[in-house]
């Protein structure tokens, strides 16, 4: 049967787009659907960058509330314009979605604004038009959730795309959730004048992370002024024309009240996956609407294929793209996997944490007698010169192989100085290869290479 594409994509975010660009290298005749008028889906326009885009805003801002008068450089009558700091993020944006246009008519790839819907196993139905495709990949991404006490009303209840676009600062921000966005978008409006508390059922702060990780942000973050409180469940949020009050409990029934004028929501994302046509089809899904996949990212129906948000694993923009290559490589006859052991996390706090591989939790769990090497940003030379002494970098190796683990930073430039471990991890390496190669100095790397002579006790620098 000839088709009139090889590949058909529902979704243009970092999964669809990067696969559609494969795709179109390795030779096939892609079609991309996007039901927005911008390519780049949650990460581009309301998600990773513009989120970033604030962070860097905000940073500067609080640099000179004081804090640069340690390089001997003092500022006065500092003012925020926060329409012009909101229009900043969006040019930002604006320019990266632009640049995802242009390679798609760079690698010839057919974009079609609308809803993808499919409509039989080598149909997609999209503007009432009916698309055949070899193959079709969904990658339609995620949604925050909402919480059935705390609907949104785009005004005092927000979620994390409506964040990042208040007209004016906070004079008390509420944050239900001290995960990676709340703790993220908490900080940016912290930095910019608001008072931000944050609520989570968890005793410490990015519980998912490593241990050790979570104790010291959730102390750098209190030091900054950040407000936790840890260990309530929300019971109830009632609005009224300008704030909202929300009361929380304790696991032994102890109620607080909090009222602030926003109430940020931030308990996680759901797979997009409502009205694409999958019962249609019948592409099987678990009860929460994640599409189950096989190795090879196929779905029961063997023409149907799912990549990034919308599939198990962890929701990360970069998970999805390396799927979205090894998808359509697999497709072309390649053999193409990926470790998820070596897929890193991120949090782009001030300080950042990042981390790959194994917890020391995790480690242990899969049986694993370890040996742990910490070093600390303070007695780095080129932390001390840039005035970024917090955080640590913690190495987990396998006691008997020294074969590395797990990698976790919490420090400045965490994001960059984790891709060191997560290169380990993928070609196999311990904690004593790291050790003896040369790292540039004055480099904040050196705490990683420093960390990695600590697993043996052998640090030159503490």
């Amino acid at each position: 049967m000839t088709y009139e594409f090889d590949t058909v994509i529902i979704g243009s975010g970092p999964a669809g787009y990067v696969a559609a660009i494969r795709a179109a290298q390795l030779g096939m005749k892609v079609a991309l659907i996007e039901k927005y008028k911008t390519l780049g889906g949650t990460c581009l326009n309301v998600g990773c960058i513009p989120s970033k885009a604030l962070l860097t805003s905000s940073e500067k801002y609080e640099e000179t509330q004081g804090h640069l008068e340690d390089h001997g450089v003092t500022i006065a009558n500092v003012k925020l314009d926060v329409k012009k700091l909101v229009n900043r993020k969006n040019n930002v944006v604006n320019q990266l979605t632009g640049g995802i246009a242009m390679l798609m008519k760079k690698n010839k790839v057919t974009v079609i604004e609308g809803e993808g819907t499919l409509t039989g196993e080598h149909e997609v139905t999209v503007n009432k038009k009916k698309l055949s495709a070899k193959n079709i990949i969904i990658a339609t991404g995620s949604k925050p959730v909402e919480l059935p006490f705390a609907k949104y009303d785009d005004k005092i209840i927000v979620n994390s795309t409506q964040a990042l676009s208040f007209s004016a600062v906070p004079k008390h921000l509420i944050v239900i959730g001290a995960g990676v966005i709340g703790l993220e978008l908490g900080s940016v409006w912290r930095r910019l004048g608001a008072e931000v508390t944050l609520v989570d059922i968890a005793e410490k702060p990015l519980a998912i992370m490593d241990k050790d990780l979570a104790t010291e942000a959730g102390k750098i973050f209190a030091k900054q002024g950040l407000k936790f409180k840890l260990g309530y469940g929300v019971k109830s949020v009632k609005t009224s024309t300008k704030s909202a009050v929300v009361v929380i409990e304790t696991k032994d029934g102890k109620q607080e009240k909090l009222t602030g004028d926003k109430v940020l929501v931030s308990v996680g994302r759901y797979a997009n996956t409502k009205n694409i046509g999958l019962e249609k089809v019948g592409v099987k899904t678990d009860e929460r609407g994640v599409i189950q996949v096989n190795e090879k990212y196929q779905t029961n129906i063997p023409s149907v294929y799912a990549i990034g948000d919308c599939i198990p694993g962890p929701m990360l923009a970069h998970k999805g793209e390396e799927e979205g290559i090894a998808c359509v490589e697999i497709l072309a006859g390649q053999s193409s996997h990926i470790d998820y052991h070596a897929i890193p996390s991120v949090v782009y706090t001030s300080p950042e944490i990042a981390g790959v591989g194994y917890t020391e939790d995790e480690a242990r769990e899969a049986g694993h007698e370890i040996k742990i090497g910490k070093f600390n940003y303070r007695a780095n030379g080129k932390a001390l010169a840039m005035g970024e002494t917090e955080g640590f970098v913690k190495i987990i190796a396998d006691k008997k192989t020294d074969k590395l683990l797990g990698m976790h930073i919490i420090g400045a430039h965490a994001s960059d100085m984790i891709a060191e471990g997560v290169a380990a991890i993928e070609f196999g390496a311990s904690a004593e290869d790291i050790a003896r190669t040369c790292h540039a100095h004055p480099t904040l790397s050196e705490v990683t290479k420093e960390a990695a002579l600590a697993v043996e006790k052998r640090a030159i620098h503490s």
